[in-house]
């Protein structure tokens, strides 16, 4: 495949990449070293990585970074189906590229690589994915595809999102928010615990949130 859509599909890739090599990244580390970063400061590497590569690839990409975001920005058709399949392929192997990469620099797979796997009920667990995504993408279409936004803003305020959902549901599932991030270091440590919920818990939550924008938006007067 050549031609922009390859472009564009390199750049949700490398996006992907480095979000779960520095977000996972910062979970393996955190293990290894007793607990350094804490909750606060995986939030900060998994929000501040999100900011950093919205402000990247987004004139290039458009920064989904997130199959649930493709998804969901397909079903309110703000982007061609024909297109989703490669974004999300170059999504989830950029994951599990970097998934791998950790493996490599972190024998014996510590902390699971950060894989995601539930702490509380499944029915908590998926009700956390699904809001917290919700909130994630409703954050999304606003900064991102909503004209009357604040020029600028869009990488601070996904990142935020993202830096608010680690904090908040981190300690339940793990706030992935994110299928391909989920599936990164599933298949890189085979931890397949619950994964069912993050596979359908973010898609359901990211559609929730644009639709949900698209009503606020449209009731303006």
């Amino acid at each position: 495949m050549t031609g922009p859509l390859a472009r564009r599909s390199l750049a949700e890739g490398i996006g992907a990449f480095a979000l779960v090599f520095v977000g996972c990244g910062a979970i393996v580390i955190d293990q290894e070293r007793g607990g350094s970063l804490g909750e606060t400061g995986i939030a900060a590497a998994f929000g501040l990585v999100i900011m950093a590569m919205v402000y990247a690839t987004g004139h290039v990409s458009g920064a989904h970074l997130n199959p649930a975001v493709t998804a969901a920005f397909v079903a309110t058709r703000r982007f061609h189906a024909g297109e989703a399949g490669v974004y999300v392929g170059a999504q989830v192997a950029g994951a599990v590229a970097a998934a791998f990469l950790l493996d490599a620099l972190w024998p014996g797979e510590p902390a699971d690589l950060g894989a995601t796997v539930p702490s509380v009920g499944v029915a908590a667990a998926l009700g956390y994915e699904i809001v917290l995504t919700a909130f994630l993408m409703f954050v999304i279409v606003a900064v991102a595809t909503d004209s009357r936004a604040v020029a600028g803003v869009a990488g601070v305020a996904i990142g935020g999102a993202v830096a608010m959902g680690s904090l908040v549901g981190g300690g339940a599932t793990g706030a992935s928010l994110n299928p391909a991030r989920t599936l990164g270091p599933a298949i890189a440590s085979g931890t397949w615990t619950d994964i069912w919920i993050y596979l359908v818990g973010p898609p359901l939550g990211a559609l929730v949130g644009a639709l949900a924008y698209a009503s606020v938006a449209s009731a303006r007067g």
